[in-house]
């Protein structure tokens, strides 16, 4: 969605327009910043109880304080000042109490600096406050008294539900003091047996903190007291570093199964442990079936995303195996009849890349295929998906387009990757081959090893389809490693040989000066070419120019293109070059 133009602070009403889109995924700092005091020292628990209240017993929650940085003070009074300015409108019949939900507040008493703060509401709709947010920004009073910046107060959206894909709330966003501020009410949720969808109402603080995946991801810091509430056991939860469902597992995944791969992110993202309980349910049948029929796989792939970009993207992939949910995750769920990919031996492969992240000094291996942090992730997909290698190709009957290979589609529909790393994954199942050969010839010392132009063309042939020809040659690595450093396999080898192999491998492609191949600059053009041959261009051209760039790799400190045009004149038959008119 084009963002709209930023107006006068005056004007901020019309900033305030409403907008619809179907889903926002939240933005998240993946990169944390712990307390130097222990976790279990750094809040302390009120205790919870109950009291009498309207001729019943209600539910007080466990509770603790923290403090807030200057910025969060000042978005908190502005709220505050909101709820007094709403309550004095005499459009409410209760007064409005206003909770920060979830993950801010996990990450405020882990320490770990949160920019996203959901605001749930007990009275009314986010839509509703927040457009009287923006009606009392307007007052100059309110813009003095708060020192609201022109850039202080964003443009407002409202996320549409969409049910179909598990997108039960609707939202309303605003950007505030820095902070993307979500607002929506306290609701509960009531399924009933003829529908997967929840029925949303409005509900208590207690019943929106059992409606949520996790305890920890379940407490509230009531603004209107300045206290952290936890109806569940959220708080000591965190100080047990225990994922735990508020409600009982089974229900709590049934009623919304993406719950599985959120609770296994959040688990290695803080590195706590899940729940027993909730381990024991994750991988049972109805839920993997939940999982796979009802949650669209563009939710299932932004959560595998976070996870893989997260600080320990390890952790989430021993989850996924021990949990039993890799061939509901990484496989396409509208066909039933696909085989699953043996994944015994999974963790050799992804347990080796991050010991090879570990390693990061010039010359590495890592170092040498893995050289942004897009390219991280792209190899983490990568780590992911590479037990699919060794399934074998889709049946093809030799009629049209040859089908994707399954490695592709377990990227593709399995987590709805992006058609770059689609790509990827195609590129390095059809040149594994060919890296896995060249890696053989230089670790046996082949006879063509020094033969430059043989590298630098399969690199740029490696390249030109999908780009990334590193991450393929690392792919063709972790793949062999399942099988190489399988314990009783009669390839099985020792790690530091088996690394020894590729290392020498990366460090003949350096001493042959052939890693930039696909960007080498063309001694001469097709053009200049067609003219030195005195013929027009045809579709000769492009196994023509290829001889050049043999030619040009096999002398490169050539500057004159005389001798790869007299190259391409002693093949001029072979590549069908007409004769001179």
């Amino acid at each position: 969605m084009r963002p709209l133009p930023r107006l006068p602070l005056r004007s901020i009403p019309r900033l305030c327009t409403i907008s619809k889109i179907t889903f926002r995924p939240f933005s998240q700092s993946l990169m944390v910043k712990r307390k130097s005091e222990a976790l279990g020292d750094s809040f302390d628990i009120q205790p919870p109880s109950r009291i009498r209240k309207t001729g019943k017993m209600e539910a007080q929650p466990a509770t603790t304080t923290i403090e807030l940085t200057s910025k969060e003070a000042q978005l908190k009074d502005l709220l505050l000042d909101a709820a007094k300015f709403i309550d004095g409108s005499g459009s409410v019949e209760e007064p409005v109490i206003l909770r920060w939900a979830g993950g801010w507040v996990r990450d405020k008493l882990l320490g770990i600096e949160s920019h996203d703060i959901d605001t749930a509401i007990n009275v009314m709709t986010g839509e509703a406050f927040a457009l009287k947010l923006c009606e009392l920004c307007q007052q100059p009073d309110t813009v003095k008294k708060h020192a609201i910046a022109e850039s202080d107060v964003g443009n407002l959206h409202k996320i549409a539900r969409n049910p179909e894909k598990s997108k039960h709330l609707e939202t309303t966003t605003i950007k505030l003091f820095g902070y993307d501020v979500d607002f929506v009410n306290l609701r509960k949720e009531t399924y009933t047996e003829d529908s997967r969808n929840p029925q949303m109402e409005f509900g208590t603080a207690e019943e929106d903190a059992l409606r949520r995946d996790a305890t920890v991801n379940a407490l509230f810091y009531n603004l209107n007291t300045s206290k952290v509430e936890d109806f569940t056991t959220g708080l000591k939860d965190m100080k047990a570093k225990l994922i735990r469902t508020p409600l009982e597992p089974l229900q709590t995944f049934m009623d919304d199964p993406l719950r599985v791969l959120r609770l296994v992110r959040f688990a290695s993202r803080l590195e706590f442990s899940i729940d027993p309980a909730a381990e024991e349910v994750m991988g049972d049948r109805r839920v993997l079936d939940a999982l796979r029929m009802k949650i669209s796989r563009e939710r299932v792939g932004v959560e595998i995303e976070k996870m893989l970009k997260g600080n320990h993207p390890r952790k989430s992939l021993e989850y996924l195996k021990k949990l039993g949910l890799y061939h509901t995750v990484f496989t396409d769920p509208t066909h039933s009849n696909i085989p699953a990919p043996d994944i015994s031996n999974w963790k050799l492969a992804y347990e080796l890349f991050d010991s090879l992240r570990q390693n990061k000094t010039p010359g590495s291996i890592y170092d040498v295929l893995v050289r942004s942090d897009e390219a991280d992730y792209y190899s983490w997909v990568l780590a992911a998906i590479c037990p699919w290698e060794n399934v074998g190709d889709p049946p093809y009957d030799g009629k049209g387009k040859p089908p994707p290979p399954f490695v592709t589609l377990a990227a593709r529909e399995g987590i709805k990757a992006s058609n770059k790393i689609s790509d990827l994954a195609t590129a390095a199942h059809n040149n594994r081959p060919e890296i896995m050969s060249l890696v053989t010839a230089v670790s046996e010392i082949a006879p063509f090893i020094t033969e430059r132009d043989r590298f630098g063309m399969a690199i740029r042939n490696w390249d030109a389809r999908a780009g990334h020809w590193r991450l393929q040659v690392l792919y063709s690595l972790l793949v062999e490693a399942m099988e190489a450093l399988a314990p009783g396999s009669a390839k099985s080898v020792s790690k530091d040989d088996f690394l020894h192999k590729w290392q020498l491998f990366l460090d003949h492609l350096q001493e042959l000066d052939v890693m930039e191949a696909p960007s080498l600059k063309r001694i001469i053009d097709g053009n200049q070419l067609a003219k030195a041959l005195g013929v027009k261009p045809g579709k000769w051209m492009a196994e023509a120019l290829n001889v050049c760039i043999k030619w040009q790799l096999r002398h490169p400190d050539a500057t004159d293109p005389a001798g790869a045009v007299e190259e391409v004149q002693s093949k001029r038959a072979e590549l069908g070059i007409p004769e001179k008119k």
